[in-house]
């Protein structure tokens, strides 16, 4: 690793930056290390619909070429592929392979948070993500975990809803 890339914030600590630049109500909680949806929801003891799913995936076609996004979801539910696609003007998709996903958000899978700080990677959100007053999501690392406001979440995040949640 050279000396600029340990000298450049990790994922989770540009999540803090953001959040406390944009004066958002959160919490951070450890936790075991933990990526899986079903099983971080026990261990933080919050219904699994609260927490934010962020999926990178690859899409192809609809004239815009190969590309990149992040779809954001409730815990409790699927990614729907083909609304994806539909609201994102593409063709195919699928989820990115894993290499691909840690190189864009330098995190590993299970760990990515529902943010981007990257103009290649926009952010598409189910509007079912407001369900809720309080949502959470691991923190760009397994072991941590930011539970904030749901409208803090909107507010800095500005995703484009779409309903790409089965």
């Amino acid at each position: 690793m050279s000396e600029l890339q340990e000298n450049l914030p990790t994922t989770h600590e540009r999540v803090v930056r953001l959040l406390d630049g944009g004066g958002a109500r959160y919490r951070i909680v450890e936790h075991p290390a933990e990526g899986r949806t079903e099983e971080i929801a026990k261990i933080r003891g919050n219904d699994p619909s609260q927490s934010l799913k962020a999926i990178v995936v690859t899409l192809k076609g609809g004239g815009a070429g190969k590309r990149t996004v992040m779809a954001v979801v409730p815990g409790s539910r699927r990614l729907d592929m083909k609304a994806l696609c539909q609201a994102a003007g593409a063709q195919k998709g699928g989820f990115a392979p894993p290499e691909v996903a840690s190189a864009i958000t330098g995190c590993v899978m299970g760990a990515v948070p529902p943010f981007t700080f990257w103009a290649e990677l926009p952010l598409i959100a189910d509007p079912a993500i407001r369900d809720n007053r309080e949502v959470c999501f691991n923190a760009g690392r397994l072991d941590r975990s930011i539970f904030m406001d749901v409208d803090d979440y909107v507010r800095l995040a500005s995703p484009r809803f779409a309903a790409i949640a089965d």
